[in-house]
Order: structure tokens, then C-alpha cells, then sequence
């Protein structure tokens, strides 16, 4: 199983605050996420900077190579680790990845132009290709066995377990993968949506666990377009989100076979794509039927 530490030290720190309501003013000190770039490079030139929470760098940067596309498996990996002087307090603040003896990482010209680049804590794609592009790389996720209907909130609900940094903080999100019986396999926080998804993908790859059939892909906030393009890479059947998807994640969804959960509350929750990789009910029913029978 692989989780976030238990001790969040590393992705918290304090700052002076005030407090005002109303009239009354009080000082006090608070803590904050920390959010601190991660400079990627490959075999030594940069590849691109993220903003991010300190803390599961390999599993970040992992995370996002693969959904560049510029690497496709574990074994193609030689060495993934931060680079200058030991004790360089802007080493952490760096990590290196080289391919393996005998094999090549895949930088193609349109992925080798953002070179240098910022990826923001909320943004990775940003306009850089096409989504035509994005969806053939993804393919379709296999169909695999049917979904429990309570796999969905049940994986929603297990976010909570994940987020140390959150309860101290309330400013991160987080990222859980768990299987359609409700076991929490990985479970991640950060500062940016999509960074806590590279993380969960990050570290399956690390484990040569990929693709992930039967599992749900759980996220803090809204489903954008990324996060679907993440879970359908890693062939992560089901998106499930605390709030709700974009009508680009929809599309995705659709066009790759992914089934995407929004406004999941309790038991209840929206299904946007992929509804038939659910396990049917007999109260299930249309609006527009209901009306008709009322």
C-alpha cells in the first residue's frame, strides 16, 4: 500500500495572521500549505517546472512524465532522484530522470517545446496540444468488471483518511486510488489538483501496477479535463469528484470509455460518462419517465 506520511511536517508551514470580525481584530498563528517549484529535468536539462507541495517528488515527476508520454513503464526508468550539493537547500527543489541502459525516453518535438516552461499547481495542459491529440494518445479504457454502485462514494469518502495536510491547512487537495472492494492502494495530497494525481500514478508505475482495472480514481474539488486524461492514461476505469466535472472532462470521459462521477455526497452522486460500467439497479429509471408515471 502506498500512502502519504503520516507526518505532514514537510508540506506546512506557519505564518502570522489576522483575524478580523467585524469591529475586533486578533493576531495569531496559522499554517499553510507549502508550495515550492519542482524543477524536472531529463538526463540533466529541464524539462519543466511545476509548482507543488514538497514531499513524493519521484512519484510526482514519474507521474507526469508518463502522462507526457515520455516514458511508458517502470523499466524504462534508470534513475529518478534530486540533484546538487548535499545540503543545498535548492536541491530538493530538483529532480533528475534517466532512462535505463538500453532504452530512450520519448521527448517528441511538440512535448520537447515546453522545455523550460511552468506548469502551475493548477494547470498542466494549458492549450499546448490538441485534445484530438490527447484522446488518441489515451485510447479506450478497457470495459473489465462491473462497478459496484458503492465503490464510488465508498472511494470518495477515503479521501478524508489521506489528508493530514488538509485538516491542519484546509488548502490542498488530494488524490486517493482504491479498488472497487474499498482498499485504499495510494493516497496523496498537494497543493494542485493534477499534481496529487501524478503522485497516485507516479507511484503505481514505480510498482509496475499499470494499467489499474478495477479501481476509482478519487479527487478533491472538480474533474477537469487533466484529471480524466491522467485516470484514462493509466487505464483508471472510474472518476469519481467531490464537486463537478468540466464539460471537457465529459467529453474525454465519453471518448475514452472512462466513467466519471460528480457531486458525490453520501450515497448519492451524478454520473456523466460511462453509466452502463455500473451495476444496474431496478430503481434505476429516466427523469423523463418518472414524469410521465407522476
Amino acid at each position: 500500500m502506498t500512502k502519504a506520511p503520516k507526518s505532514p511536517a514537510k508540506g506546512v508551514a506557519s505564518a502570522r495572521v489576522v483575524r478580523v470580525d467585524g469591529d475586533t481584530s486578533e493576531a495569531y498563528d496559522d499554517e499553510l500549505v507549502v508550495e515550492e517549484p519542482l524543477e524536472v529535468r531529463i538526463d540533466g536539462d529541464t524539462f519543466a517546472t511545476t509548482m507543488r507541495t514538497p514531499g513524493h517528488d519521484r512519484e510526482l515527476a514519474l507521474g507526469l512524465l508518463f502522462s507526457e508520454g515520455v516514458l511508458g513503464s517502470v523499466r524504462d526508468v534508470g534513475h529518478a532522484r534530486h540533484c546538487g550539493r548535499t545540503g543545498d537547500e535548492a536541491r530538493e527543489n530538483v529532480l533528475d530522470v534517466g532512462a535505463a541502459p538500453g532504452k530512450k525516453l520519448n521527448v517528441p518535438d511538440e512535448i520537447g517545446g515546453r522545455r523550460g516552461t511552468l506548469v502551475t499547481s493548477a494547470c498542466g495542459v494549458c492549450g499546448r496540444r490538441t485534445v484530438d491529440d490527447l484522446v488518441a494518445r489515451c485510447g479506450l479504457v478497457e470495459d473489465g468488471e462491473a462497478v459496484p454502485r458503492d465503490a464510488v462514494p465508498r472511494a470518495v469518502r477515503s479521501l478524508s483518511e489521506g489528508q493530514p495536510v488538509f485538516r491542519r491547512t484546509g488548502g490542498c487537495h488530494a488524490a486517493a486510488l482504491v479498488t472497487f472492494a474499498g482498499e485504499v492502494v495510494a493516497a496523496f495530497e498537494d497543493v494542485g489538483r493534477h499534481n496529487a494525481v501524478d503522485k497516485v500514478v507516479g507511484a503505481m508505475l514505480l510498482r509496475d501496477a499499470l494499467p489499474l482495472a478495477g479501481h476509482v480514481l478519487a479527487v478533491s474539488g472538480r474533474a477537469g479535463f487533466e484529471i480524466v486524461q491522467k485516470a484514462a492514461l493509466a487505464g483508471i476505469p472510474v472518476v469519481a469528484s467531490v464537486s463537478a466535472p468540466s464539460s471537457l472532462a465529459v467529453d474525454l470521459a465519453r471518448r475514452t470509455n472512462v466513467t466519471l462521477a460528480g457531486f458525490v455526497r453520501g450515497e448519492r452522486y451524478n454520473v456523466y460518462a460511462g453509466e452502463a460500467r455500473l451495476e444496474p439497479t431496478r430503481g434505476a429509471t429516466s427523469a423523463r419517465a418518472a414524469r410521465r408515471r407522476s
